[in-house]
Parts: C-alpha cells; structure tokens; sequence
C-alpha cells in the first residue's frame, strides 16, 4: 500500500526506513531521498513510522 502517492512511498518501505533513522515522518522521507509534497500523507506516515519503531522494541518471543 502507498502511504505517500506523491513520492510512490510504499508501507513496507517506510517501516524499513523507520526503523534505521530517527525522527518524525519527515526525517524518515528524508532518509529515502524524497520530502512531502502536498503533507496529506504525514499524519499517517508518522502512525506508520511510531507502531514499527514501538514493534520493534517490544521483546520477541523464542
């Protein structure tokens, strides 16, 4: 799924991204050589980038 249709940032790519850079959404986009254009994404970019930063330290199971 496209959170952002500007930049053709897909889901799967910003949970990567947000987990090997800090700040908010926009950081993130950053990170991936694109900035928001029209801003309608980023209140959802930035759910998307706090639930994989918050999964990811929350301890495994073995």
């Amino acid at each position: 799924m496209y959170v952002c249709v500007c930049n053709a940032i897909r889901e799967c790519e910003l949970r990567r991204a947000a987990l090997r850079t800090s700040g908010d959404a926009e950081a993130v986009y950053a990170a991936l050589g694109k900035r928001p254009n029209c801003g309608s994404c980023l209140q959802e970019a930035d759910a998307v980038v706090f639930e994989e930063r918050e999964l990811a330290s929350i301890p495994q199971a073995a």
